[in-house]
């Protein structure tokens, strides 16, 4: 302790910046800051102290006072760079606090108080109590609160989280209760996503929320965005009926003629690829895909190659559905030859691209650059391995064990050992993490790989099997077992037959 803090030690002075001031239920001192069971901090302490003892109970034969400041005992033995817990830790309440998770009953409430206006939110005062560390208005539902609290501190025990992550989470928690306008319902997730205007924390809230079972996603996904901003300029007929199209393709039809759903991308991939047809229809003066003939989708449509059969497949998807759907009364495309897609054939990597990822100093980028050059890994299997699947020198993929090779054990150890240092007691079981998904049990994006890299891993995969292709004169059946390839996957990396051969 010292004066420039007024004398207080660490907890008395997180303690009086946090809660407000009342009287103490137990000790009946006034003027003093007290926790919302209204409880002040030496009384609070003394549970600390008492492990297992509710806070009633600890206080109930008087009051033990300790020295400000002093370390307890360590309870946490390193062995090489292996930490564990072996007793528990009077400073961490996580896990005896997160027990009350199980015995906290709370139900959200069913009727909901709509509001009359919908005005946007002034999160400015919840901003200014932030910056300012003055502590925030109790949650309007007691009991909500006391759940949700209690959901946080499981939560984080089950994921790892640290410290900061679980008071960042539970002054989250508090303000988006806050903004509720029925206390005690359902958390929206919209409300969450909010957050991030303040610089509070929005996606473990959204994960904890969901998990304890009061989080409503009432988000709208971005493909209706993308529709309504891509068709914006074309004819209001022509709108109304690319809607029909995009609703079935988005949620399907259970009537005849009945469709399953389909990927929001191959339905964004169908409309990007029908939209310059469509646009050169709407400045031809034409209002309505009812007046489309063929003549019309002739005159549009490339004269060969990939850009006729990606217009093509959008048009057919569009017409195709309406025509089934009786909106149209011919389908104008039916008829019409559009080709299939050219592939595009493999090509060498730039060895020094791969050389100098190899070498880099980023732990992840060299032992993903390692698993794609010499084991010719996709992305997906990169993103989903697990730390199970490394065993004795080998990686499990799906039905194949894979013997990995020096250079590639010597980069996983590498990043292994970064990992634990980093993230020591993340639950997350996949091998690769990043700051976004370390407190999450969810895999890394598609495009951390690539930045990691510096080179797309389907460019290292495909100079590995054609490397492999050449070095065994195309034996289709040792690039099928090694890369996981069907036969017409792996005739592509076939070197081309000399004109000697084919006399």
């Amino acid at each position: 302790m010292i004066r420039k803090h007024k004398w207080l030690c660490w907890r008395c002075r997180s303690w009086r910046a946090r809660l407000p001031k009342g009287t103490c239920r137990l000790c009946h001192r006034v003027d003093l800051s007290v926790n919302p069971d209204a409880v002040c901090n030496l009384c609070d302490r003394q549970m600390s102290i008492t492990l297992g003892a509710t806070v009633d109970e600890a206080n109930t034969g008087g009051q033990q006072l300790y020295f400000a400041n002093m370390p307890w005992q360590p309870t946490r033995i390193r062995w090489g760079n292996v930490r564990r817990l072996d007793k528990p830790n009077p400073r961490n309440l996580h896990r005896d606090r997160a027990d009350r998770f199980a015995t906290i009953e709370f139900y959200p409430v069913e009727q909901i108080q709509f509001a009359l206006f919908d005005m946007p939110r002034d999160l400015t005062c919840a901003l200014g109590r932030e910056l300012s560390s003055e502590p925030l208005p109790d949650p309007p539902h007691p009991r909500m609160a006391a759940f949700l609290d209690a959901a946080v501190l499981d939560h984080a025990r089950r994921h790892g989280w640290p410290k900061s992550t679980i008071h960042r989470t539970q002054r989250s928690m508090r303000v988006l209760q806050l903004m509720q306008d029925t206390p005690g319902a359902m958390l929206l997730t919209s409300d969450a996503i909010r957050l991030h205007e303040i610089g509070l924390t929005a996606i473990p809230v959204i994960d904890v929320a969901t998990a304890a079972g009061v989080m409503l996603d009432d988000r709208q996904p971005a493909i209706h965005a993308y529709v309504d901003t891509t068709t914006a300029d074309l004819p209001e007929q022509m709108r109304t009926e690319l809607g029909e199209w995009f609703t079935i393709m988005l949620n399907g039809s259970t009537t005849p003629p009945r469709r399953k759903p389909r990927d929001q991308n191959t339905t964004r991939m169908y409309l990007r690829w029908a939209m310059p047809a469509l646009t050169t229809w709407a400045e031809q003066g034409h209002t309505s895909l009812r007046e489309i003939t063929s003549t019309d989708v002739r005159a549009v449509l490339p004269p060969s190659g990939n850009p006729r059969s990606t217009m093509g497949a959008g048009l057919r998807s569009i017409l195709t559905l309406l025509k089934a759907r009786k909106i149209l009364f011919v389908n104008p495309i039916a008829r019409i030859q559009t080709g299939s897609h050219e592939r595009r054939d493999p090509l060498p990597a730039h060895a020094e691209e791969i050389r100098a990822s190899l070498l880099s100093p980023n732990p992840a980028g060299a032992a993903l650059t390692a698993l794609a050059t010499f084991h010719g890994l996709r992305a997906g299997e990169l993103r989903n391995m697990h730390l199970t699947d490394l065993a004795d020198g080998r990686l499990r993929v799906g039905h194949r064990s894979i013997l990995l090779a020096e250079p590639v054990r010597v980069r996983i150890r590498a990043w292994l050992d970064y990992r634990n240092q980093r993230w020591p007691g993340t639950a997350n079981p996949h091998v690769f993490l990043n700051h976004r998904n370390c407190s999450r049990t969810t895999p890394v994006g598609p495009r951390w790989l690539t930045l990691a890299t510096g080179i797309p891993i389907h460019v290292m995969r495909e100079d590995r099997i054609l490397h492999e292709a050449r070095a065994t004169g195309g034996d289709v059946r040792r690039i099928c077992d090694l890369f996981g390839l069907t036969v017409e996957g792996a005739l592509r990396y076939l070197p081309e037959p000399e004109p000697a051969d084919l006399e």
